[in-house]
């Protein structure tokens, strides 16, 4: 056993059954790791991380709901919730501002989905070592993010729409409503905004937005 004093608990967050089905056997051969929950869904992944209290997720970015970005969200609101939850995304999404995003949103490693088992296992150790775990590709994206870092934030498409709302006047409350989240969840996005942009206030998040362009 690698880690030489507990097994490694796993919850799997993906939106194809068969994907999930493919890592559970793969990861169950190895004998200090094994899954204790799938979801696929954010709901369902938000219910199952609460309900095993796993030490790692493998989080696909891409859910049910058609957005490619959806699974940031959830790894924002995991490892805020969790702070000693290690979440490993796992997709087939290679962007530059994906990976950068990923990791300040707390994932602490991105691999791409065709990895081989060894890579896949030896990240998934290095996270639960609270290390940071990247394929190739995922780490060169980093390095262009170092060497050409952008100078405007990026914001997710909830974001964007919690921000465009927010410049309206619309209070938390409102904004859920108009988006069907909870007035929690808006204010979690509220204060993701504000840090992106450098803000104190919802003032100050309205002006500069719009001074850069973002509204």
């Amino acid at each position: 056993m690698i880690t030489g004093e507990r097994t490694l608990k796993i919850v799997l967050v993906d939106d194809h059954a068969i994907v999930r089905q493919g890592l559970r056997s793969i990861l169950e051969r190895e004998d200090d790791i094994t899954v204790i929950g799938e979801a696929a869904t954010a709901a369902e992944a938000r219910a199952v991380v609460e309900r095993t209290r796993p030490d790692i997720v493998l989080l696909d970015l891409k859910l049910s709901t058609g957005s490619n970005t959806e699974g940031l969200e959830i790894c924002s609101e995991l490892t805020s919730r969790y702070p000693d939850l290690g979440v490993l995304v796992l997709t087939t999404f290679l962007d530059d501002a994906l990976v950068v995003e990923a990791i300040h949103r707390g994932a602490r490693g991105y691999v791409i989905k065709d990895v081989d088992t060894t890579g896949l296992v030896s990240s998934i150790r290095a996270v639960a070592r609270n290390e940071s775990a990247f394929d190739s590709r995922s780490a060169s994206a980093m390095v262009r993010s170092i060497r050409t870092a952008p100078e405007e934030p990026v914001l997710t498409s909830r974001e964007q729409g919690v921000l465009e709302l927010l410049a309206r006047g619309l209070s938390n409350r409102d904004i859920g409503s108009r988006l069907f989240i909870s007035e929690t969840t808006v204010k979690f996005h509220v204060r993701n905004i504000m840090r992106k942009i450098d803000a104190s206030s919802r003032a100050e998040v309205v002006y500069e937005a719009s001074k850069r362009g973002l509204i």
